[in-house]
């Protein structure tokens, strides 16, 4: 496990029919219309199985994303247990969630506090924990990305409108092939009455990955 400190203060797919809106039909990207050519031709020469794609999806879809994520999040927020087994170990905890960590070999969480700020990060290529938070956005695998956050992770957070006081202090933490990092978010002041599912919903991606801080208001 490795960390710097800095002191110095939707997936969409076809299935060979039109999508309707409002009794028209959707415009699809130019890259929308390259993936479906490249997968009707996959299909034509048998080297794609539609039905097996349509699992691969469903599953990225349903089974992992950042709404995996959300919900350790907001459990961690509610119940004070939960949050100590997660810092403790986050692979066995989210086990007993009936979850099971299969993108490198161990989860770390680490939790966000008024003086310390965690950002996430992988210099050598896109580590990043699937399981818990889908598919890596683009950014996060940009070489930009990769060799700031390291040199200047106040510069970046500013990048993404996120200003902290003078007082607090970063800590990158630079995932591995066996080690993967997810950060534990402030809970909002004023949403203590919220249930885990309402605390979920306001739960971002950008918050799990550091580059964001989670508003009392979900974003529209």
């Amino acid at each position: 496990m490795s960390s710097h400190d800095h002191d110095h203060a939707d997936h969409h797919h076809d299935h060979g029919h039109e999508h309707h809106h409002h009794g028209e039909v959707s415009e699809l990207s130019d890259l929308q219309l390259r993936v479906r050519a490249l997968e009707t031709v996959l299909a034509e020469k048998g080297y794609l199985d539609p039905k097996a794609l349509d699992m691969m999806v469903e599953y990225y879809e349903t089974k992992i994303g950042p709404h995996i994520g959300a919900r350790l999040v907001a459990k961690a927020w509610k119940d004070k247990a939960f949050k100590a087994a997660l810092l403790e170990d986050a692979n066995k905890a989210i086990a007993g969630l009936g979850l099971e960590q299969k993108v490198g070999d161990h989860l770390v969480v680490v939790e966000n506090t008024p003086g310390l700020h965690n950002m996430v990060v992988c210099t050598l290529c896109s580590c990043y924990p699937w399981d818990v938070l889908g598919l890596p956005p683009v950014w996060y695998k940009s070489a930009p990305y990769r060799s700031r956050t390291v040199k200047d992770p106040r510069g970046v957070l500013a990048d993404f409108g996120v200003t902290l006081p003078a007082t607090t202090r970063i800590r990158v933490w630079d995932s591995t092939a066996e080690t993967r990092f997810m950060v534990l978010p402030m809970q909002p002041a004023g949403t203590e009455h919220m249930t885990e599912e309402q605390l979920a919903a306001l739960v971002t991606r950008d918050a799990m990955i550091g580059t964001g801080l989670v508003e009392a208001k979900a974003k529209a």
